[in-house]
């Protein structure tokens, strides 16, 4: 198989730089974006055993639980590092890059793509991801991509106390115009605006796209409260009940959605679905 042809900045910060292993874990807006996504999923999956294609699942976060549901997860990521961490989530992994997938056509009952669109900042890379994301998924298949959203970078250093610090104010505000990080705090990346996302992943030819935001509006105040205190704010604690208690609250509210730091938008591939 031909080499994942992906920027090398990307492939040294998730190689070398960065731990993708523990960023779910390691903090509380971590913790409460892993907490979101899988009960977002879980609302929509078709019922185990469906098989899943998790492209760009990294180290296997997502495939962990998803294989202890029962689902058959298949997992694509072009880091090497990834790929070998995520051989013990309970998954098949496999090298490769989401826009030109080993797999058959019409051959998965999901797609997954968690990560792979916020590192391609040519739209014409997004769209042969999500082509290949419809070429492989079954007809009535779910296909479900996230997106950073195009004013995480404002929120994120606003709440540690940093957005004035270091050009990140101009750094933050060419974010806001153009989308695309420039790779200092974070790897090389494009920032969504929510509706751009959801209007792609209709473009590919998905029907019934609904969005969500998935940490809604408090991870900001968990990641101030860690700012300050200099620890992690636990699971079990009343503010991070209360973000959580945030983010489900806002999903009724479409104008909301630009709160989250993530986006995910969801559409089937027309046709009978005949999940096995």
């Amino acid at each position: 198989m031909t080499a994942p042809q992906v920027a090398d900045e990307v492939l040294a910060y998730y190689s070398t730089r960065f731990d993708e292993h523990a960023r779910l874990a390691s903090s509380a807006a971590g913790v409460l974006e892993l907490v979101r996504t899988r009960e977002l999923l879980r609302r929509h999956l078709p019922a185990a055993p469906a098989s899943v294609l998790d492209v760009g699942g990294g180290p296997g976060a997502h495939a962990r639980w998803l294989a202890g549901d029962g689902y058959r997860v298949h997992l694509v990521d072009p880091v090497e590092r990834h790929v070998r961490e995520a051989a013990h989530a309970g998954c098949t992994v496999e090298l490769g890059d989401a826009r030109a997938l080993s797999c058959a056509d019409s051959s998965c009952d999901v797609v997954l793509l968690l990560g792979p669109l916020y590192h391609l900042p040519e739209r014409a890379d997004r769209e042969r991801v999500l082509a290949e994301a419809m070429r492989v998924v079954r007809p009535g298949g779910l296909v479900v991509a996230a997106g950073i959203q195009r004013f995480a970078a404002l929120f994120d250093h606003a709440s540690l106390g940093r957005l004035h610090l270091d050009g990140r104010e101009e750094r933050s505000g060419r974010v806001l115009a153009t989308g695309r990080n420039e790779g200092r705090e974070f790897t090389f990346a494009y920032f969504h605006r929510a509706e751009e996302l959801a209007a792609e992943v209709r473009g590919a030819g998905f029907a019934g796209t609904r969005l969500y935001g998935v940490e809604g509006p408090a991870d900001s105040v968990l990641k101030a409260a860690e700012a300050a205190t200099g620890r992690q704010v636990p699971e079990e604690s009343e503010l991070f009940a209360s973000a959580l208690a945030a983010a489900r609250l806002a999903e009724a509210h479409p104008e909301l959605v630009v709160a989250s730091s993530h986006v995910l938008a969801l559409g089937h591939k027309p046709g009978q679905a005949a999940f096995s």
